[in-house]
């Protein structure tokens, strides 16, 4: 099994320990705040790409409290105001220009050095009243040592940030202000949390995704040299960099695997096609995709690359038994299989399944209507994985868990929600790639499909082909999203990104949030 390129989530005390080692000065410290507030403005300016980027004449506002996220919110400002030099800022220092630690007052005195009359401190009354407008809020006022409550001003201060309609995207500097191992009854509430060097366990709880937003992971260096074991990581765009290298100039079609997808129906004719044009795109040598008789035409006008093998419908339109006799004559040279898309829900097809399951011998990946527990009873301990929403969770939650611990020691599970985060039993990895651009029906689809094709490329590591598909589909969505909006699209044109995804310096450069939420799950 391969190591999967990951940094450890840490809670905030052990964070705190970790920081001050890598930290060692007032020198260090100053590196890694010009550093954090460069890569935070770098990661603004290509999420606002999904709004239609940020303005030239862009208007700020600089929430600073009196620390290192103050500096670091100061310093991105300083950044961005020098990137477009028609932007202005307005600063609100909630405790005062005295109460600046040092390298605060450093920041601040470099962005006012660096922007003159651009920019501008106000107080709260002058805020409240001018009813401003801004392209972008910058919370940097309190840091992971935060401990409720606020005091009732800046509570007031940062309910207002919340409330104001106007502002267009707001952006928290670690983790939102107010949210810690204890959170605030009101903190701010972010469209996307940059962590800055370590990503703090409460920016991961389930009960705080609707403050923090959409996750994003800037690297600073921390893990480099050594790495810290967690049972919570957060997955790296690294990851993608073996399946960008060369390829054997020796190998041919069989050396990339041959993907089996069983699914579709006369009701979900469209799901099975998405899952199989994802797999095609995924690098496997071979597809071989059962699904139902009448549509095997259309299919192969479509993809002759595949091989389409017709299988009789049953009475509700689904697959029939007689699928199992045609599966098991073809199945001695698959490396993977997938089985669900478009299926539908009748007991025919769901016993089909589940019979499936119980003799194939190679890896399998479940999805859709074949999440169902007896179904993954029947794989007994042979490796899979599974790839349920929220719902599907729900079904099959007593077959993966007993109590708060995962049973099954050859499965993985891919949660998928707004955070979606992937478990072995042993370790939880979360990806910070994607967003509500994937919140349509068929990106499930195609994300299983994709899975798929890596799942047959590298069989023995099931764990490796999840994270690594689920990387790169958020980041294929981060790209469609950046490139077309996250409104107007078509969820096929996913697709067209998974290439660029691969070379991308808008890729290279941010790490991105995921795809949808489901319930937080102990590893």
């Amino acid at each position: 099994m391969k190591t999967i390129d990951s940094h450890p989530i840490l809670p905030c005390a052990v964070a705190g320990k970790w920081e001050k080692r890598f930290l060692k000065n007032e020198s260090a410290e100053w590196v890694a705040m010009r550093k954090a507030g460069e890569k935070i403005a770098e990661g603004i300016v290509a999420d606002f790409e999904e709004i239609g980027g940020l303005p030239a004449n862009a208007r700020l506002l600089v929430l600073v409290g009196k620390g290192h996220n103050g500096g670091d919110a100061l310093l991105a400002a300083r950044w961005l105001l020098k990137k477009y030099p028609k932007a202005t800022a307005d600063v609100f220092l909630f405790f005062g220009g005295s109460a600046l630690r040092p390298l605060a007052r450093r920041s601040f005195e470099e962005l006012f050095g660096t922007a003159g009359k651009r920019c501008r401190k106000i107080e709260f009354r002058g805020l409240k009243a001018e009813s401003a407008s801004y392209d972008l809020c910058l919370d940097g006022v309190f840091g992971f040592q935060f401990r409720p409550p606020m005091d009732k001003t800046t509570g007031k201060s940062i309910a207002w940030v919340n409330a104001n309609p106007r502002i267009r995207f707001r952006a928290a500097i670690d983790l939102p202000s107010g949210v810690s191992e204890i959170s605030d009854k009101q903190p701010f509430r972010a469209d996307f949390t940059y962590a800055t060097g370590i990503v703090k366990s409460p920016v991961v709880a389930d009960t705080n995704g609707s403050k923090v937003g959409r996750l994003r992971y800037l690297d600073l260096g921390f893990f480099q040299e050594r790495n810290l074991k967690a049972n919570q990581r957060v997955l790296m765009r690294k990851l993608l960099e073996p399946i960008a290298q060369l390829r054997s100039s020796q190998s041919d079609k069989r050396t990339f695997g041959h993907l089996c997808l069983v699914g579709g129906s006369h009701s979900y004719p469209g799901a099975i096609m998405l899952a199989v044009r994802a797999a095609l795109r995924s690098g496997v040598g071979l597809v071989t995709a059962f699904v139902p008789e009448t549509l095997v035409g259309q299919y192969a006008a479509t993809h002759p690359e595949v091989m389409w093998v017709g299988c009789s419908l049953n009475n509700a339109g689904g697959l029939s038994s007689n699928c199992l006799l045609i599966l098991r004559e073809r199945l001695k040279r698959t490396t993977a299989m997938l089985v669900g898309p478009g299926l539908g829900a009748d007991p025919e097809s769901i016993e089909l399944v589940r019979r499936i399951a119980s003799e194939v011998e190679v890896p399998i990946l479940l999805d859709a209507d074949a999440l169902r527990s007896e179904i993954i009873d029947a794989l007994k301990k042979k490796p899979f994985i599974c790839t349920p929403h929220a719902g599907e969770f729900k079904r099959i939650e007593p077959a993966l868990y007993s109590g708060d611990k995962f049973t099954k020691p050859r499965g993985v599970l891919v949660l998928k929600g707004p955070l979606t985060h992937i478990t072995d039993g042993k370790v939880t990895y979360y990806s910070p790639f994607g967003g509500p651009v994937l919140a349509r029906g068929g990106s499930g689809d195609m994300l299983a499909g994709l899975i798929g094709g890596l799942l047959a490329q590298s069989p023995d590591d099931p764990l490796l082909a999840a994270c690594r598909g689920l990387v790169w589909h958020g980041i294929a969505a981060d790209l469609l999203a950046r490139t077309h909006g996250q409104v107007a699209v078509e969820n096929s044109q996913l697709l067209e990104q998974l290439g660029p995804a691969l070379q991308s310096p808008h890729a290279r450069t941010t790490h991105g949030a995921t795809g949808v939420h489901g319930p937080e799950r102990p590893a």
